[in-house]
C-alpha cells in the first residue's frame, strides 16, 4: 500500500532495478547494520538516527543470483513474520472494538433502552442492563460505576538502575527501556537486582512516561522493568485486554493536555487520576472470555516470531559468505516455519 512519507521517518528507496526492496530492508536487517545504528543511535528519551548515518549504512551486494536465492530462502521467514503480525494485528482491534461497544459506546444497553436486540447470544444480553444513568456529568449503565485504575490493576513503576552496570553483550538479565516497547527488542543487559525491581514477562501491559504514551502488550522475553516505563497489572477477575483498553483513554487525554512542550511526561499523580467504568461482573468475564483467548494468541505470534527473525539475521551473513549453502538453509528454514 502506497502512503506519504511523514517527519522524522526516512524511505530507503532502491536506485538500480536489478535491486529490489526486498533486498534492501534485509541488508538493513543485518547484524552488523544493526550494531551500526545502535551505536549511532541518539540517546535521548526518543531514540534517534540522522540521515547522514542512514547514507552511510553499508549494505551488501553480491551477484544478483545470490541474491535471488537468499531472498527466496529468507523470504519464508519474513512471510510467516508478517502473517504473525496481521493477525496480531487483526485480533487486537477486534478485542478494541469490543470494549469500545460494550464499555464505551454502551451498544447493548441503548439497544435494549430503545427495545432493539443487542445481536448478542441471550445469557450475555442479559448480562447487560436497559438503561444508562448519570454519574458525576456521565452517562454509564445502570448499576455499573466508575473508578481509578486502581479497581482494575495494580501501578508497577520502573527501578531506577545504575547505568554504569549496563552491557550490550547479553551479560545478566535484559532492561526494558522505553525505546524498547515498539520492537520489544532490548539493547542493554545488567546484572544488577535492584530492590525495587519488578521483571516484565510476556502478556504484561508497559506504558512508557516520556515521549508519547501508548499501552503496550509485551510478547518479548522476560525483562527488566526500567525507570521511566510502568506496567499495568490486572488484579483478579479482571483481564489484560480490559486493563489495556481502560487506560488507553486515560493516556491519550493526558498526553492531549501536554502538546505543545518538548518532551511529555506521564506522572504517577497522572495515572492516579485514571477513571475507568467499571462493568458487572458478569459483563466483564463475558468481554474476557471472548478477549483472553486473542490476547493470548497475540503473545504466541510474538513468541514465534523471535526466534524466526533471529534465524533469519544469523543465516544471511553466512549466505552472503558463503559459508553455508542455500540448500542447508532452505532446510533450516523449513523446519523453523513448519
Amino acid at each position: 500500500m502506497a502512503g506519504w512519507n511523514v517527519a522524522r521517518a526516512v524511505g530507503v528507496i532502491p536506485v538500480r532495478e536489478d535491486i529490489g526492496s526486498y533486498w534492501v530492508s534485509l541488508a538493513l536487517k543485518a547484524p552488523s547494520v544493526r550494531q551500526i545504528i545502535d551505536s549511532r543511535l541518539n540517546t535521548t528519551v526518543q531514540a534517534t538516527l540522522n540521515l547522514g548515518d542512514v547514507n552511510e549504512l553499508p549494505i551488501s551486494l553480491p551477484s544478483k543470483d545470490q541474491r535471488d536465492a537468499i531472498s527466496g530462502v529468507l523470504g519464508a521467514l519474513d512471510h510467516k513474520i508478517e502473517l504473525n503480525r496481521r493477525m496480531s494485528e487483526t485480533l487486537e482491534a477486534m478485542a478494541r472494538a469490543l470494549f469500545k461497544s460494550w464499555f464505551v459506546d454502551f451498544d447493548p444497553v441503548r439497544a435494549k433502552a430503545e427495545g432493539r436486540d443487542p445481536g448478542l447470544p441471550l445469557h450475555v444480553a442479559d448480562l447487560f442492563p436497559d438503561g444508562l444513568v448519570d454519574a458525576n456529568g456521565k452517562d454509564i449503565p445502570r448499576g455499573w460505576t466508575v473508578g481509578g485504575i486502581s479497581d482494575i490493576a495494580r501501578v508497577i513503576y520502573g527501578a531506577a538502575f545504575a547505568s554504569s552496570g549496563f552491557n550490550s553483550s547479553g551479560e545478566g538479565v535484559p532492561l526494558l527501556r522505553i525505546r524498547d516497547l515498539k520492537n520489544e527488542r532490548p539493547g542493554v543487559w545488567t546484572t544488577e537486582t535492584h530492590p525495587r525491581g519488578h521483571k516484565i514477562v510476556p502478556g504484561d501491559i508497559v506504558v512508557g512516561m516520556d515521549g508519547e504514551f501508548r499501552s503496550y502488550l509485551w510478547g518479548g522475553e522476560d525483562v527488566w522493568l526500567n525507570q521511566r516505563v510502568c506496567a499495568f497489572l490486572p488484579k483478579a477477575g479482571v483481564s489484560s485486554a480490559f486493563v489495556k483498553n481502560s487506560v488507553e483513554r486515560p493516556l491519550a487525554e493526558v498526553e492531549a493536555t501536554q502538546t505543545g512542550t518538548t518532551v511529555i511526561h506521564l506522572g504517577k499523580a497522572d495515572i492516579d487520576r485514571f477513571e475507568v467504568v467499571l462493568p458487572s461482573n458478569g459483563a466483564r468475564a463475558a468481554y474476557n472470555s471472548i478477549a483472553d483467548p486473542m490476547y493470548a494468541r497475540i503473545v504466541v505470534n510474538k513468541q514465534e516470531s523471535r526466534p524466526l527473525a533471529a534465524l533469519r539475521d544469523a543465516l544471511l551473513p553466512k549466505l552472503i559468505s558463503g559459508e553455508i549453502r542455500v540448500k542447508d538453509a532452505e532446510r533450516a528454514v523449513e523446519a523453523a516455519v513448519g
